[in-house]
């Protein structure tokens, strides 16, 4: 990992025609600090660090959030559905899986895999009897790398705004968004 210098932060941001003050206030650190950073005279922490970088990618346009990727329609069941409301929305969607939600707020996840070998009977029991766990949730400023780390391990992450559910992103969101 390449850190950058003062001198090439100090240089960026002349670049991108920032004042410190402005960099400051997007970083959420103080002036005072930037100008202190630019001029070798601390080093900053490395979380202090990649805030500042972050404002600058974002100046520059290449930071891509939450809020940028995910689909605001979530297509959702909800815990007391019946199992074969569940399979209706994944047909009728052509998706795999679907969120869980309650009250808007994601509680478990349910997909095609869950509900092999399900026999006729079962399609009428509820959701929250056959569901895995909820899709990891992140902000809407949560950033693509955050999104892609987390998709590694999951089929979609839910972006949360205080808690209720307002969107979804799943790997193809990514893929569409990065090709």
């Amino acid at each position: 990992m390449n850190l950058p210098t003062p001198q090439d932060l100090r240089e960026r941001r002349i670049d991108l025609e920032l004042t410190q003050s402005t960099l400051a206030e997007r970083a959420g650190v103080s002036q005072p600090l930037i100008a202190r950073i630019e001029g070798g005279d601390v080093d900053p922490r490395l979380s202090t660090l990649r805030r500042i970088v972050e404002a600058l990618d974002e100046a520059e346009g290449g930071i891509v959030r939450a809020e940028d990727l995910m689909n605001t329609d979530v297509i959702h069941v909800g815990p007391d559905d019946a199992i074969r409301e569940a399979v209706k929305e994944m047909d009728e969607a052509a998706y795999s899986q679907l969120p869980v939600l309650q009250n808007g707020i994601p509680v478990g996840s349910i997909s095609q895999g869950d509900l092999v070998g399900l026999d006729a009977e079962a399609r009428d029991e509820p959701v929250v009897e056959h569901m895995a766990e909820s899709f990891p949730t992140v902000s809407g400023d949560a950033t693509v790398d955050e999104i892609s780390n987390l998709l590694q391990h999951y089929k979609a992450v839910m972006v949360t705004d205080t808690g209720e559910t307002v969107g979804i992103i799943t790997e193809a969101d990514v893929a569409a968004r990065l090709s």
